[in-house]
């Protein structure tokens, strides 16, 4: 990853779409066309991994994605957005990821909240806290929490990412926000 790749990402990008000339350049094999797809893409592909399987894994699992995506670029037809396509490439290779490290077991250090904490937590702390509780809730409810809240996409552009019905996007993201909430608290943090 380049400097400006990781530097852009910590920052939120103004919403670029990939048109349709584009994708039929990279298509064609056009490297320069591939470099920028890769560019304007990698900061939302980066951040949603990182969130999905944590910052240590997050660039291998982006790299796999965009690997996967120019090799399969001819099944994207085009009937939506570049990009929804590309986030179900990304979400279904992070919960490949995480279902295979979960087959290798490993107990985390567990860590316990303080019993007082000051109701004035810095903006790190909660940031912490709320990073350590996402990781904990299942994956997939995750990722449709990720997907709405973070990416801020619609309940339609998350279900034909995803491939569900947009009722079942509704309806996980609400079971997300009810795990999220009992994690957090469980946690220590007060509202």
């Amino acid at each position: 990853m380049s400097a400006a790749a990781s530097k852009s990402m910590a920052a939120p990008e103004a919403s670029v779409s990939v048109d349709r000339e584009l994708v039929e350049r990279c298509r064609e094999g056009d490297p320069s066309a591939q470099r920028q797809l890769y560019e304007v893409c990698l900061p939302r592909i980066y951040r949603l991994a990182v969130q999905l399987v944590g910052a240590q894994d997050a660039a291998d699992v982006t790299q796999t994605v965009f690997l996967q995506a120019f090799r399969r670029l001819d099944q994207f037809q085009g009937a939506s957005k570049f990009e929804t396509w590309l986030y179900r490439l990304a979400v279904n290779e992070s919960l490949q990821f995480l279902r295979r490290r979960q087959r290798r077991r490993w107990l985390p250090l567990a860590s316990e909240p303080e019993a007082d904490r000051d109701r004035s937590r810095s903006a790190l702390e909660a940031r912490e806290l709320l990073d350590m509780a996402l990781s904990e809730i299942d994956p997939e409810l995750r990722a449709i929490f990720l997907l709405r809240e973070w990416e801020q996409m619609s309940y339609e552009e998350i279900a034909e990412s995803l491939d569900i019905p947009a009722g079942t996007v509704g309806s996980r993201l609400n079971r997300a926000r009810k795990q999220l909430q009992s994690v957090l608290t469980r946690l220590g943090w007060r509202p």
